[in-house]
């Protein structure tokens, strides 16, 4: 069994999971100061909810692919990658969008959360749905990204969703120590390094989808034999060749093979291969630049009080 397959899901649960612990926290803390620590079963129970809905969707998505490669078994060397390769491009543009987008929410976040409550607790009898829907949210929302790239990386089995319980456990341990115990961390370091972890995560996650779309294309063409229409490039003549990603630009077969370590495990966290093609070198460069970018930018241009945001939940 490859566990290296379940760094990504690890590192991408654990950054996921403190946001939410970070709210989790924020709220019991809010709670006890307004003397309603009554509500904090509610505030578990939208933990639990969210968790067991992420869980679900994730079972959801699973009985998709699976339905649909059962209804055409003919195809399933085509339909199992281009499947890989669209809930890739779903995940890229998910975890791309909350990467930067919660990086510049960092800094309202406490505010955002203590006006939800405040006005939860003006509901009276709702005020326990109003909490439970907060925490519901936040737990989804960040269940949802790690869900996708799972599913997106479903033929590698089970280890991946190990990998999402590990960094789920993670997180609620950080929870712990910051909340309950009042163990100070620097938040705001943590995320920018598990911020750029992160971007290279996804970076690498570019040239699977890419690897996954040729397969495709390359099963496509060999069953309806009519590789010359489909596969734009070719070599006939070339062992190692792609359908649609252009010539070979890269070849470390011989120095750094992806399948034994420590290529194995590169390749499991930032998409690493021994044959890079141009198209995905191409692709990886662009992610970079433009993702990237716009995360360091979105860093320099926002002070973020993460920390500050726990030292007072935490009084």
């Amino acid at each position: 069994m490859d566990f290296s397959t379940a760094l990504p899901t690890f590192f991408i649960t654990l950054r996921e999971g403190v946001e939410a612990a970070l709210v989790v926290g924020i709220v019991l803390a809010l709670l006890k100061k307004a003397k309603q620590s009554r509500l904090n079963s509610w505030v578990y129970a939208g933990v639990g909810v969210g968790i067991v809905v992420s869980a679900l969707v994730g079972v959801l998505f699973n009985w998709i692919i699976r339905a649909v490669t059962a209804a055409n078994p003919q195809y399933a060397s085509v339909v199992e990658p281009m499947l890989e390769g669209l809930f890739s491009v779903l995940a890229i543009a998910m975890l791309s969008w909350m990467l930067i987008w919660m990086t510049k929410q960092a800094k309202v976040m406490k505010s955002q959360v203590e006006g939800a409550i405040t006005e939860a607790l003006t509901q009276n009898s709702y005020a326990g749905w109003g909490v439970f829907s907060l925490i519901l949210v936040a737990v989804v929302r960040e269940g949802f990204e790690t869900v996708l790239f799972v599913v997106a990386n479903f033929q590698q089995g089970i280890v991946p969703a190990l990998g999402a319980i590990a960094g789920l456990a993670s997180a609620a341990a950080i929870g712990v120590l910051l909340f309950k115990l009042g163990v100070k961390i620097n938040i705001r370091q943590f995320f920018q390094v598990m911020g750029i972890l992160l971007v290279l995560i996804v970076a690498g996650l570019v040239v699977s989808a890419l690897k996954h779309f040729d397969e495709a294309t390359a099963n496509l063409a060999l069953s309806s034999r009519a590789s010359e229409n489909l596969c734009f490039y070719y070599e006939h003549f070339t062992k190692i060749h792609s359908c649609i990603l252009g010539p070979l630009v890269w070849n470390a077969e011989q120095i750094l093979p992806d399948e034994k370590f420590p290529g194995v495990v590169l390749k499991s966290l930032f998409g690493y291969r021994e044959h890079l093609y141009l198209v995905e070198a191409v692709g990886y460069v662009i992610f970079l630049l433009t993702v990237g970018g716009l995360y360091f930018r979105s860093l320099t241009g926002s002070s973020v009080k993460s920390t500050r945001d726990v030292s007072v939940a935490q009084k």
